[in-house]
């Protein structure tokens, strides 16, 4: 297999999950912005039309987008790595459901953030909006170690990348404790080590 990713992206959640479920595949960085692959200077639209990362190639030449498709594939490659509950249980859905919450409320939240031509006071707007849904996680994450509860499962991963975008907002995740305990406590698990290593944003 192969990811095809961008530094600190949101290709970063399929990256952890690959190492966490101990598969083996390769890495292709990707220059969002000249829309070409870093090594070979190749047109990366040709891989996915969309200009986005993360695309995962499989050994048959198959590609899927799309990050919450990814871990979900990844995840059920290694069934037993509890990275995702079993297709058709219920606690799959619920898996969806933060999957979906990560995407849509937190990860969307910050496109505005990261456009030069989002007016200063629609960026002020988005960032409430943030602190609104990140005050809600604070409330989950004082009762439960992860997402799903105690088990780390792919939501995790796609919510510690998005949530280490405050770093570039110059935002202080602090005042959210038990959020800041949490995001902790992901980064310091070895297998996300190792992809934040990886992808040269740790040393």
């Amino acid at each position: 297999m192969k990811l095809y990713f961008s530094p600190g992206a949101c290709s970063l959640s399929p990256h952890i999950v690959l190492r966490e479920a101990g598969l083996d595949f390769d890495l292709e960085q990707v220059d969002l912005k000249a829309k070409k692959l870093k090594k070979t200077e190749a047109d990366y639209l040709p891989i996915n039309p969309k200009g986005q990362v993360p695309v995962l190639e499989l050994d048959n030449g198959k590609r899927l987008t799309e990050g919450p498709a990814i871990v979900q594939y990844v995840a059920d490659q290694k069934p037993g790595s509890g990275l995702a509950p079993a297709a058709g249980t219920f606690e799959r859905y619920q898996l969806q459901e933060w999957l979906n919450f990560v995407t849509s409320e937190i990860h969307k939240g910050f496109s505005p953030l990261f456009r030069p031509d989002t007016p200063d006071d629609y960026k002020t707007i988005a960032k409430a909006n943030l602190a609104a849904r990140y005050a809600m996680l604070d409330k989950h994450f004082a009762g439960n170690k992860y997402l799903m509860g105690d088990q780390f499962t792919v939501a995790d991963a796609y919510l510690f990348t998005v949530t280490n975008w405050n770093n570039f907002q110059k935002v202080d995740i602090g005042q959210w404790p038990n959020v800041k305990a949490y995001f902790d406590r992901v980064a310091a698990r070895p297998k996300v080590q190792e992809a934040l290593k990886a992808e040269g944003l740790i040393k």
